[in-house]
Parts: structure tokens; C-alpha cells; sequence
């Protein structure tokens, strides 16, 4: 008896040793992978930039386009869960690529009998160490899996990447946007309170009928009313931005940037072959080694795994001690894994066709937005050449007439309202244009950064 419990003893001490090694081990992978740098765990195209982000810090007077990516890359909370998945990815491909652990098997028998029998003294004890030994190299395809589920996980996160900064950038548009309306609003309120004042000095002269104070007063009140909500709309625009930080009070004080900067694009044509490089169509790539990799697991599952054990036995009554060993191996009758091996081809074509679906849709919305920024650049040259210098003289020579007294006050107004609805449509057309350009950044895969609406470097 006293054997078998020093055997049992040393067994267990055996695998305690085995488990702290495992463990220690399992230890280290986890520690490197959560020091390493969050960024680095997503596979980045290398024509792809990243912002300079060593301690930047929302600043609380101008804040640029750069500023806001390096905000929203350190603090943004949608980056940092997919950050967080590509390391729970990591930690996959070490668990699949793990042995299964041997098992300790412990047999007595004859106890607790009567007669000769009664007590330990005839017991037969049965100490057998087996371990599961995969055939077909099961483990490494698994930890291959896993491998590209990780590869996958970077590729989404560099995706979500390209749409968060596709959307902070165009957040920053707004506010620009945003800016340049108060701007408009707050020339035209000085305008119209100033047409007022004259209107009502020609009004209390006799010049004018008292009609045209009732009408520039209704324009006056009516401006102060667009021009609050202008206001609001800024503040709104701001708070939208600071949020891709995480800040729900922003503290810089207005955005830098010039919204006059237009360019156009290189033909659509020469923007197609870039287009393969947006993660959301290259992924499938990935997707499809992915499939291949399951297939082949699941034709490996229909080798049968074996399991050999060994031990001794002690027998009490005779005092002997005997080796005992083994093994089993699975009769592959009826079940040889035909289902999962059937469903792993059609996965594989699914993955194909998934592939051709994503081009396809990427293609449609990519020459959409083409189309979108085509538009807004024609609208915003033209508006810039042709109509908004012709608003001008006509909304001067109106102003020069009414001085003159050969026009009542409405045809002022109505070249007012002319001058400024074009205005603002220019400012729209600038703010549509950033923003198309923005969006085609993101389908060819690059980062927003690069659009062209940074400050003035002149």
C-alpha cells in the first residue's frame, strides 16, 4: 500500500510539473502578445500611412485634419475592440495548435469485500497514463485555421480602420462646412442690418414707402433666425467630430482646413485596379485559403485518432507489481465524416462566389461614388466661374439702383437672397466634393489623411 501511494505521489508531482510548464509557457505567448503595439497585430497594405501619434492630446485652440486621425486612431473605442480581436485571434492560433492532454486513469479493485476479501488486503490497484495521438497532422491544420482566422481578424480591423477614419474625416468636413456658414450667415446679418438702417432713414425721409421698412424688417427677423440655427448646426458638427475620440465636450475651438483646395481625379478607369486593395474584397482571398484549410481538417477527421496508455498494477494479496499498456483505435464504419467533408466543398464554393458577389458590389458603389464626386467637382467649378460672379454684379448693381431710388427694396432683396443661396450652394457643392473624395480614399485603400483638405501650406 505504502508502494502505491509513493507511485500515485510521484504521478502527480510528474504532471504538476508538466501543467506549470505548459502554463508558463502559455504565459509568455500572452504577455508578448499584449505588449506588442495594437496596430501592429492588423497585416497594413504598405501604400497605407499611418498618422504620427506620440503624445497628441486634443488641442483647445485650431485643430487639423491630422490631428483628428491621430485623436481617433489612440482613443477611438470601435478600434480598440478590433484591436482586441486580433489578439483573442492570436491567442486561437496557440490553443489550436495544443496537444490533448494526456489523461490518468486510476482502477481499484476487489475492496471493500468480505471474508478474505474485506478491507485493502486483497485489492488490485491500476495506475494507466494514456494519451490521444492524433493522426492525419489534425493539430497543425487546426493551428492553419486558426492562422487565417487571425489573418482575417487583421484584415477587418485595418477595414474598420478605413471607415472610422473615413468618418471622423468626414465629420471634419462638416465642421468646416459648418464654419463656413456661420461665416456667410454672419455677413449676411451685418448686410441686412445694415440695408435695414438705410431702408429706414429713407423711410423717415419720405423717400420710401413705410412697405419697404415692413419688408426689410420681416428679412432682417428672418435671417436672425436662419443664422441661430446656423449656430446650432456648428456646435452639433463639433460635438460629432470630438466623438470618434471619445469626447463628448470638444475643446479645440474651430477646425483648420480650406475647403477651396479642389482637384480632380484621375479617371475612373485608373482607380479600378486600386480598388482591389480595400480590404473588404481582398479579405476573400484570405477567406478562401481559409476554406481549403477546413476541407482539409475535415478529410483528416476521417483517419481515426488512436489512444495508448500504460501502467502497472499492484495486487495487494500477492504482492506483485505488473505492466500493464494498451491501445484503441476507432472502427470507421458508418461514420467517416462524409457530412462535414460534404459541407467543407460547398463552403469552399460558397467562399468563391462570395468573392465575386463582394467585387461586384464593391465595383456598383465604387463608380456611384465616383459619379457623386464627378458631380460635386462640375457643380463647384462652375458655381466658383460662371454663376457666383454674376450673384455678385447683379446683387451690386441692385444696391447702386435702390441708392439711386430706381428700384424699390424687393429687387435688393432678391438679389440678396440670389447672392447668398449661391453661396451656400458653393460652400455645399466644396463640402460634397471633400467628401466624395473621402469615400473614394477609403474604397482604394488608403487613409483619409490624404485628402485634400488640409491647411493651407503656402
Amino acid at each position: 500500500m505504502r508502494n502505491y501511494i509513493f507511485i500515485l505521489l510521484m504521478l502527480s508531482l510528474l504532471f504538476a510539473g508538466c501543467a506549470e510548464q505548459n502554463t508558463s509557457v502559455l504565459k509568455q505567448e500572452i504577455s508578448y502578445s499584449f505588449n506588442e503595439h495594437p496596430e501592429e497585430t492588423a497585416s497594413a497594405p504598405s501604400n497605407m500611412p499611418g498618422p504620427e501619434i506620440t503624445g497628441i492630446t486634443e488641442p483647445d485652440d485650431a485643430l487639423t485634419l491630422g490631428q483628428v486621425l491621430a485623436l481617433t486612431l489612440m482613443n477611438n473605442p470601435e478600434l480598440k475592440v478590433f484591436s482586441l480581436e486580433t489578439r483573442a485571434a492570436q491567442a486561437r492560433v496557440l490553443q489550436a495548435g495544443l496537444w490533448p492532454n494526456p489523461e490518468l486513469e486510476v482502477e481499484v479493485e476487489n475492496v471493500g469485500g468480505s471474508g478474505e476479501v474485506s478491507g485493502f488486503d486483497a485489492s488490485e490497484t491500476t495506475i494507466v497514463i494514456s494519451q490521444l495521438i492524433e493522426m492525419g497532422n489534425k493539430s497543425q491544420k487546426r493551428k492553419k485555421i486558426a492562422s487565417f482566422e487571425k489573418e482575417l481578424a487583421g484584415i477587418d480591423h485595418q477595414d474598420k480602420k478605413l471607415e472610422v477614419f473615413s468618418g471622423a474625416a468626414t465629420a471634419f468636413i462638416a465642421v468646416l462646412e459648418a464654419q463656413e456658414k456661420l461665416q456667410l450667415s454672419n455677413e449676411l446679418l451685418k448686410l441686412s442690418e445694415k440695408s435695414f438702417d438705410t431702408v429706414e432713414r429713407r423711410v423717415s425721409a419720405g423717400k420710401d414707402s413705410p412697405l419697404e421698412k415692413t419688408r426689410a424688417s420681416v428679412a432682417l427677423s428672418n435671417i436672425r433666425i436662419q443664422h441661430s440655427k446656423t449656430q446650432r448646426t456648428l456646435k452639433y458638427a463639433r460635438k460629432e467630430l470630438a466623438s470618434f475620440w471619445g469626447q463628448s465636450k470638444p475643446l479645440f475651438e474651430q477646425a483648420t482646413g480650406n475647403l477651396n483646395r479642389v482637384e480632380q481625379l484621375p479617371p475612373l478607369e485608373d482607380l479600378i485596379d486600386q480598388l482591389k486593395l480595400n480590404p473588404q474584397y481582398s479579405r476573400w482571398e484570405t477567406e478562401i485559403k481559409k476554406s481549403q484549410a477546413a476541407l482539409d481538417l475535415e478529410k483528416s477527421r476521417a483517419t481515426g485518432d488512436v489512444t495508448i496508455g500504460a501502467g502497472f498494477r499492484r495486487s495487494n494479496e500477492t504482492d506483485d507489481n505488473t505492466v500493464v499498456f494498451g491501445f484503441s483505435i476507432p472502427l470507421m464504419v458508418s461514420d467517416r465524416n462524409q457530412g462535414a467533408k460534404r459541407e467543407a466543398v460547398y463552403n469552399l464554393a460558397k467562399s468563391r462566389q462570395q468573392q465575386r458577389a463582394a467585387w461586384l458590389k464593391l465595383l456598383n458603389e465604387f463608380n456611384r461614388t465616383y459619379h457623386d464626386f464627378a458631380n460635386s467637382f462640375s457643380l463647384a467649378t462652375s458655381l466658383k466661374n460662371d454663376v457666383l460672379p454674376g450673384a455678385m454684379k447683379m446683387f451690386d448693381a441692385a444696391a447702386r439702383a435702390y441708392q439711386e431710388g430706381k428700384v424699390d427694396y424687393l429687387n435688393v432683396l432678391d438679389a440678396q437672397r440670389t447672392l447668398f443661396n449661391v453661396k451656400n450652394e458653393y460652400v455645399e457643392s466644396l463640402a460634397a466634393y471633400h467628401t466624395a473624395r473621402t469615400d473614394i480614399e477609403r474604397f482604394i485603400g488608403s487613409t483619409a489623411e490624404t485628402i485634400n483638405i488640409s491647411e493651407s501650406e503656402e
